[in-house]
């Protein structure tokens, strides 16, 4: 086993691997290294949030941390209120309490058993892997680990091409939309606010300004102009295990064929949310089977389609952005952003309309891009993720989606593997594809823990 181990990163999926960690019975004390990179450890961004409006978009019978508890999370909340079942979908603040609550005890646990765990809140400035080992680089130190695991989360977000220097310092252009939120107070004055992106990111942003600006109004722009789809009210199953569709989609490993399948399963079932959460656990596998060309397509023509059925938000979420549009506070607009400029102490858009039909502009008070996750390495300003790309530590995954790694996590660079050098969650969207939510995040954990403890 890893006597040493480092954890960098201070979200969801780095304590969902120390708890794992330090859920065993080691046959030695473990030392492990947790680099939390500053704020709450465990919340991480996506549960950072402290607003009861941004609601999780799994229902809580299936956010456990731990693949061995399936319960987990939803005894948690029941502690504090007994009312509460397995189908609702909680606020996000509970999870990141609930997170914090694990990690708290495995902290104890780890206290008992002899093992040293220190928190370190500050981020790794470097690391250099090797054949038998990291070196992991802070400030003025440096350890040496017998591994080391990124789990970074989605790297921070760049602002889109054709947005102005002047429109980027002025401030009126949030990149950024979650330290935004953590910062706005409730505001009565008047104001017209853009939003680039229809995604749930977008969803949360909207729910939370409405409430705390009343006297906004909203533009959101997307290529297609479409909200996800919501969730049923109640729980459903598929009515069978799907796996007629899994084995015909391993026979057919295209995008066009695939998508043709899925219509024809969704023509067939109920309801179409059934056979889209049927291939969820398939999905690294069918991933797997795609070449370049079609995960290119894939990315270019159906991903926006795939995003919007397969990350829904509850259907008290939707029932909010129906009323909020009703009300005629938001208006969503089709089009793809060209440029965004300065103009007279106002932000200038140029929109690019859809079917080649010219241009449209307008303007607004504060613009914040909601696009989604960032997972391009080699254009991320994440320092740590930029000196491990310049060194060629890693190999960025050549559609921009994270690391170049086996599916068991094990880093790659320049052709290889390295033996002791791993990576979990976001930078693994490449290989895997789903590997940012909860359900996958504590399998890779399980067995990333497993493969730490067995050497």
């Amino acid at each position: 086993m890893y006597r040493r181990v480092a954890i960098i990163g201070g979200g969801a999926a780095a304590a969902a691997l120390l708890s794992e960690l330090l859920d065993r019975q080691a046959p030695h004390s473990l030392h492990v290294d947790w680099y939390t990179g500053g704020g709450t450890p465990a919340r991480g961004v996506a549960y950072g949030t402290r607003s009861d409006r941004h609601l999780l978009n799994v229902r809580a019978a299936s956010m456990s941390m731990f693949a061995a508890k399936p319960r987990g999370f939803l005894d948690f909340a029941q502690r504090g209120d007994h009312t509460i079942a397995g189908t609702d979908f909680l606020p996000r603040r509970l999870y990141g309490d609930y997170l914090e609550a694990e990690v708290a005890s495995a902290l104890e646990r780890a206290r008992s058993a002899g093992h040293d765990v220190r928190v370190l809140p500050f981020a790794v400035d470097a690391l250099v892997p090797e054949n038998d080992g990291v070196t992991v680089i802070h400030g003025e130190e440096n350890s040496r680990v017998d591994a080391a695991v990124l789990a970074l989360g989605a790297l921070p977000p760049q602002p889109l091409a054709g947005v102005s220097e002047a429109a980027l310092e002025s401030g009126l252009y949030v990149t950024d939309p979650w330290r935004f939120l953590a910062s706005i107070k409730p505001d009565p004055s008047p104001r017209k606010v853009v939003l680039i992106g229809l995604g749930l990111t977008a969803v949360d942003v909207l729910l939370e300004l409405a409430a705390l600006w009343p006297n906004a109004s909203f533009e959101a722009i997307s290529r297609h102009g479409l909200l996800p789809e919501p969730h049923l009210p109640a729980a459903s199953a598929p009515s069978d295990d799907g796996s007629d569709l899994i084995a015909a989609m391993h026979d057919a490993p295209g995008i066009r064929s695939w998508f043709r399948l899925l219509r024809e399963a969704m023509a067939h079932s109920e309801d179409w949310r059934t056979v889209i959460d049927s291939l969820r656990p398939h999905t690294p596998s069918l991933w797997a089977l795609l070449p370049p060309i079609e995960r290119s397509r894939f990315l270019r023509h159906a991903r926006w389609a795939w995003e919007r059925v397969r990350h829904r938000m509850p259907p008290q979420v939707m029932t909010s952005m129906q009323a909020l549009e009703q009300s005629g506070r938001l208006h969503r607009r089709r089009g793809r952003l060209q440029a965004v400029e300065m103009e007279d102490g106002k932000l200038h858009l140029t929109l690019r309309r859809p079917h080649g039909h010219g241009f449209e502009t307008l303007d607004a008070d504060l613009v914040i891009q909601t696009v989604g996750l960032n997972t391009d390495v080699l254009r991320t300003r994440h320092p740590l993720v930029r000196q491990l790309a310049t060194n060629q530590h890693v190999a960025p995954d050549a559609l921009g989606l994270g690391c170049m790694a086996t599916p068991e996590g094990r880093l790659q660079h320049n052709g290889d593997t390295w033996p002791h050098f791993y990576a979990i969650g976001t930078l693994l969207r490449g290989v895997l594809w789903e590997s940012t939510a909860m359900p996958e995040i504590r399998q890779q954990a399980r067995h990333l823990a497993d493969r730490l403890l067995e050497g």
